[in-house]
C-alpha cells in the first residue's frame, strides 16, 4: 500500500475519534439556555431562533473546550481506568489537531456571538474563560473543580438569558448552582468509587483520594437537599403568582425532585453511574419519566 492510500485508509478513523473529542452526547447539557424562556413563559418563535443561536453558541465552545482539555490532560487520561480511551489519550487523534480544531471552533463560536449582541458574547467569553481556566488548573484543586463545574452549568442559564433579554431569576440561578454542585459531586464520587473497585488511592491530575469519597457523597447530598428546599422556597415568592394561576401543581415536583436525586446518589454508592450523570439521566428511564412528570405538573400549573 503506498503512503497516499495509507493516509486515505486513515482518515475514517481520524474524523471518526475528532467527532468523538467533539463529544456530540454533551450538547445535551447546552439545553440549558432554553431554561430561562420555558421558566420565564416567554415562548415565542423570536425567543426559540435566540435560544437556538445561543445553543449553537455553546455547543462550538463547549467542543473547543473538550478538544483543548484533552490536548491538555492526555498524559492523565493515559492512567485512569476510563478516561484512557478518549480519542488523545488513546492515540487515534493527533493533539496538534484537536488544538487548531479546538481554535477554530472557538473563534466560530465567539464570531457568531458577535454578530448577535454583545450580551451573549460576554456569557460565552466568560464561560469559555472558566473552561480554559478550569482545563489548565482549577480542575485539579480540591472542591474548586466541582464548584467551577457548577458555575459552568449556571452560565448556560445565563447565556440563554442574555440571547432572549430575559432577566435572570435569583430563584433560578440559585436552584441551577445548587443542583449542579450536588451533580458534579456525584461525577467525583462515581469516579473515586471506580478508583476504589480497581484498587487505586489517588486520582491521577486531580485533589482527590478514595478516602474523600464519603464526604463528597455527604456533601453533594447536602446540595441535593438545598436545591430542593429552594425550589419549595420559590413557591412563597411573588414570580409565582405572576407566572402561574394554578401555582398548587408545584408542591407535586418536590418529592419527585427528592425521588429523583435521592436514586442518583444510591445508585452512585452502589457504583452503579459510571459515567457523566447527566448523559446516565439522558438513558435512565425512571429519570426521564421523573422529568416528564414534572413538566405536566408545571404544565398544569401554567
Amino acid at each position: 500500500m503506498s503512503h497516499v492510500e495509507l493516509q486515505v485508509s486513515r482518515q475514517p478513523s481520524t474524523a471518526r475519534a475528532l467527532w468523538q473529542g467533539l463529544r456530540p452526547r454533551h450538547w445535551l447539557k447546552n439545553l440549558l439556555v432554553f431554561v430561562p424562556m420555558l421558566a420565564g413563559h416567554a415562548i415565542s418563535g423570536a425567543t426559540a431562533l435566540q435560544s437556538l443561536l445561543a445553543f449553537a453558541a455553546f455547543c462550538l465552545c463547549a467542543s473547543s473546550a473538550y478538544l483543548l482539555n484533552d490536548a491538555m490532560d492526555a498524559e492523565d487520561d493515559r492512567h485512569h481506568p476510563i478516561k484512557r480511551h478518549r480519542p488523545i489519550a488513546s492515540g487515534a487523534l493527533p493533539a496538534s489537531l484537536a488544538r487548531t480544531v479546538s481554535a477554530v471552533l472557538a473563534l466560530a463560536a465567539l464570531g457568531l456571538c458577535a454578530y448577535y449582541g454583545w450580551l451573549l458574547l460576554a456569557a460565552v467569553a466568560v464561560y469559555f474563560g472558566v473552561t480554559v481556566a478550569y482545563s489548565a488548573w482549577l480542575k485539579r484543586l480540591l472542591m474548586v473543580d466541582t464548584v467551577t463545574l457548577a458555575l459552568l452549568h449556571t452560565l448556560r442559564v445565563l447565556g440563554g438569558c442574555a440571547a432572549t433579554r430575559i432577566e435572570p431569576s435569583f430563584w433560578l440561578l440559585a436552584f441551577s448552582f445548587f443542583l449542579f454542585l450536588s451533580l458534579a459531586l456525584l461525577k467525583r464520587h462515581s469516579e473515586l468509587f471506580n478508583l476504589e473497585r480497581v484498587g487505586k488511592e489517588k486520582t491521577s491530575g486531580r485533589g482527590y483520594a478514595t478516602a474523600d469519597r464519603a464526604p463528597i457523597g455527604m456533601l453533594g447530598m447536602n446540595s441535593a437537599f438545598v436545591s430542593v428546599v429552594i425550589f419549595m422556597l420559590y413557591f412563597n415568592s411573588e414570580n409565582v403568582l405572576k407566572l402561574y394561576r394554578h401555582p398548587a401543581w408545584l408542591y407535586g415536583i418536590v418529592p419527585l425532585a427528592m425521588l429523583w436525586l435521592g436514586r442518583l446518589w444510591v445508585l452512585s454508592f452502589r457504583g452503579e453511574v459510571n459515567e457523566d450523570p447527566l448523559l446516565y439521566v439522558s438513558k435512565d428511564f425512571v429519570s426521564l419519566a421523573v422529568i416528564a412528570a414534572c413538566a405536566a405538573l408545571g404544565a398544569a400549573a401554567v
